[in-house]
This record gives structure tokens, sequence and C-alpha cells, in this order.
């Protein structure tokens, strides 16, 4: 895979960069996390070489400073809101959060709960907190957020909140996903600090839009295509370039909100510390970029991956159609196409040969290589196959597997577990080539060649089970489906491993 980012010094600049902004303030910073902080996926495919954990390797040179503050919605709670990633509720993935912030070394202080309400979920999710040894605080609705300022910076606005006690300088106030209240627990803490006399400062850290790079960058076309459904749009953030006449790159929630955060900063402090949305931000991503040709390439293909995924997103109900026309014209402003991601029309040209769901896999060498769905294995699974083969020059009329393992496999799944369909699916036949890689050297030498499926792109001519979704995704590869469903079936079981 060609590199376009430089990992090393993006953790050095931007750890640098944190504690720069700490020493601008009383000695305590409530540092914003948007998106994703130790699983940004996105970020990796469009700058090569950004590490999904990235963030988190950052906090960690800097972990003896750093306390994490880990907020959540009432309402979401209510509402048993799920993470669409994972399929868990946000209730169950600040648990997650916590147990991986641990971990990694990370001191976990507290959760927030924001728009507190007194309901029996939330109180009991308040209470298994306790249990479990965490510290809670929580916050309420104030009316005329966050307009009324006056009303907002009074005791009867933040005032009324909890005050959350932390003990580092640094406080990373994360959530499981947006709308959890991350920088009205941010200003609240403001609000309370500065009665304590202590003048706190706040910066928000997301990776995107990247700031420091054009706005018609692929790499920030991406991100819109990324944010369709929230309709973000990218702009020139007008507040940056009046005050200094240089030209940085925001997004139109932080350009809107601004009047109204300076608003409060004045009416905390005094003044305000930033003359710009820009200014909060101390994301120093576009400075490690180290190949803009790679990136340029990696953002484009993230584009159509992005709009194969929305159309399947839509039929089942979960995306607009003005979703799909903004991703689509953003396609065109990058002059690509769906045509340009090879292993769609290698699958469906193979579906027409063999007419049964198939799939494509373009390797980093360039090859496609094509699967069909047969008697005994189903399309993703003879994929993987196809490919680790490919990979470790083995001829294609070489079983890796032979049947005489598949079958019994297949007997087991139809009279003893009660499933309809006897194909291996792609973590059954990792698992049966796993087993024969013991004995079998040509097997051993396909397993061994696993790690270079990661960053290929494969698409599948229907929407996979879950099963086998898991597992390119495990892998590393990058997978989009056409928005039909196997044999026409409407209904799929979240953990079944039947298509």
């Amino acid at each position: 895979m060609d590199i376009a980012f430089d990992n090393d010094k993006y953790l050095k600049l931007q750890s640098e960069n944190i504690l720069k902004r700490v020493s601008q303030f009383s000695g305590k910073l409530y540092l914003e996390f948007g998106g994703k902080l130790f699983d940004d996926y996105h970020a990796s495919r469009v700058l090569p070489g950004f590490l999904p954990d990235s963030k988190l390797r950052m906090l960690l040179t800097i972990k003896e400073r750093v306390e994490v503050v880990i907020v959540i919605n009432a309402i979401d709670i209510q509402n048993n809101k799920l993470r669409g990633d994972l399929n868990i509720t946000y209730e169950k993935d600040v648990l997650r959060l916590i147990d991986a912030f641990k971990a990694a070394g990370l001191y976990v202080g507290s959760v927030c709960i924001t728009r507190f309400q007194r309901t029996p979920q939330v109180q009991s999710f308040r209470k298994k907190l306790t249990n479990l040894g965490i510290k809670s605080y929580v916050s309420y609705d104030i009316e005329g957020y966050p307009h009324n300022v006056s009303k907002i910076i009074s005791d009867e606005g933040f005032g009324k909140n909890e005050y959350i006690e932390t003990e580092r300088e640094i406080v990373v106030v994360t959530a499981p996903g947006p709308g959890s209240g991350k920088m009205a627990t941010c200003l609240s803490q403001l609000y309370h600090e500065n009665k304590r006399g202590i003048k706190a400062g706040y910066a928000k850290y997301e990776t995107f839009p990247i700031w420091s790079i054009p706005l018609k960058d692929p790499v920030n076309l991406a991100y819109e295509a990324a944010t369709a459904d929230l309709a973000d749009v990218n702009m020139i953030d007008p507040y940056h370039l009046e005050a200094y006449g240089k030209i940085a790159i925001n997004y139109n929630r932080d350009v809107e909100s601004y009047p109204v955060l300076k608003s409060m900063f004045e009416a905390i402090y005094g003044y305000s510390p930033y003359k710009s949305p820009t200014d909060m931000g101390v994301n120093m991503a576009g400075f490690a970029i180290c190949n803009s040709d790679v990136s340029a390439k990696a953002s484009k293909d993230e584009i159509i991956r992005r709009y194969l995924n929305t159309i399947v997103l839509y039929r089942n109900g979960k995306a607009t159609q003005e979703a799909i026309d903004k991703i689509a014209l953003l396609m065109q402003a990058v002059n690509v196409s769906v045509d340009d991601r090879p292993s769609v029309q290698y699958s469906l040209e193979k579906q027409k040969k063999t007419n049964t769901p198939s799939m494509a896999i373009t390797l980093d060498d360039g090859v496609t290589l094509t699967s069909k769905t047969s008697p005994l294995l189903s399309a993703p699974a003879a994929l993987i196959l196809n490919a680790l083969k490919h990979l470790a020059n083995i001829s294609d009329d070489v079983l890796l597997i032979s049947p005489e393992i598949i079958e019994p496999i297949s007997r087991l799944k139809i009279h003893d577990l009660g499933n309809h369909n006897p194909r291996l699916h792609a973590d059954e036949v990792l698992i049966a080539l796993a087993i024969c890689a013991k004995d079998d050297e040509v097997a051993a030498r396909a397993l061994s060649k696993i790690s270079e499926l990661k960053h290929t792109q494969a698409h599948s001519t229907v929407i996979l089970p879950e099963s086998d979704e898991r597992v390119f995704k495990k892998l590393g590869i990058d997978l989009t489906t056409e928005p039909e469903s196997y044999a026409q079936k409407l209904y799929r079981k979240v953990e079944n491993l039947e298509n």
C-alpha cells in the first residue's frame, strides 16, 4: 500500500500542539474529541498510513496529564439508541469505551449524563455505574440553549449542572456518538471552573475537515461524503479570513455556532480567546500528509464507496435520497464514477455469466479476482480462498480445503443446527483452512497471506449476511455491495449465519 500520511510526525505535532494550548490557559484544558478516538477507519482509508487508533496513540504520549470524561445523552439512554457500526446501545458503548481506555492505559475519571431525566432507565444506568465503581455526574436541559446566553451563563443555566471533579490538566471529553452534549459539558465546566477562580480553556479536536488543506481537496470532500446524512458542508471560515487574512477550512455547524460560542466565552472570561472557529481546533493532520496524490486517489475511492453504501442504506430505510444525490455530486466534482471501482463491474459480469450471487476483489497489485456461489461455498468464502491462492502463488485448480472436510460441516449445519443453507461462510471457511494448515503446507502458505488482504477492495452483487460483513471488516477489506437481498429475502437475522 502506498503511504500518504506520516503517522509518527502526526503524533509528535499533535501532542506538542495540545500541550501548547494547555499553556495558553491556567494549566487546565477541556478538549472536546469529535469523531472516533480509537477506531477511525475513515481516516485510515482516505489517509493511507494513518492508523485507526492514532488519536489514542497520541494521547498515550501525554497520558500522565490526561483524564477522560465520557458523555452520554439521557434521551439516548431512554430511546436505546444504537451505535450503527457496532449494533450496540450507547449505554453499552459507554462501558466498552471505559474498558478500552483503561486497557490502553488512560485514566477515565467519570461519566456525565446530559439532559438528565429521572426516568427508571436513566436512573438504572447511573446506579449501574455506581455499582461498577464509576463516578457519574448530571447536567440538565437549559431553556433557550444555546442562544439565551445571559440565562445559560448563570446559576439558572450552567450553574445548576453538577460540577465534574477532575484531577488532571487535560480533560478529554468524548462520547459514543454525535448529539451527546460534549461541547455543552465543556462549556459548563468552564463556567464552574471560572467561579472557582480557574481560567480553564476549551479546544476542539476533530480530524475532518482538515483546516490547512484546500476546500475542494478530495480528502475534505470525502468527509462531506461520510457526513452526507448530516447535511454537513465544508466551507471557508469567514471569521478566520477576516481576522487573519488567511484561508482555513471548517464546516457549517461550527461556523454557524461560533457567534454564540464567542458570546459564551465573553460572558465567562470577559473576552473571547478565539477569533474564529478554526482557532478553537488543535488538529495537525494536514501537516502530516506526505503524498497528496496518494491521499487524493484514496479519497476518491472512498467517495465511491460511500455512494454505494448509501444506496444500500437507503434501501434499508436508513438514508435519504438527498444523501445519495449529494454524494453523486461529489463524485462529479472529483471526476469519478462507480466504473472506477473495478470490483463492481467484475462482480456484476461474474453474476451474469454464472447466474449466482458473485463477488470480486481488487488486490494491492491491481489484479481483480472473482468468485461465485457454489453448492459448498458462499461467494465471500470462495473469494477469500481465491485471493489467498493468488497471493501465495498457488494454482487456481488446487483445492485448499477438500470436499471431504467441507461436506461434514455442511451436514452439521443442516441436520444438527437447523440451518437451511449448507454453504460455508467466510468465518467457517477460515476456520476450516486453519485446521487444514496444520498438516498441509500449501494451505499453511495460503493462510500466511491473510494479512495482505488488508486495504483491498471488494464488491458483492448481493447484501452479505452480517457474519460475512464482520469477517471482511476484521480482515480490513473495504466492502461494498449492490442493494439486492440474497434470494430476495427481506429479513436478515443479526446473529444468523444463513444467507
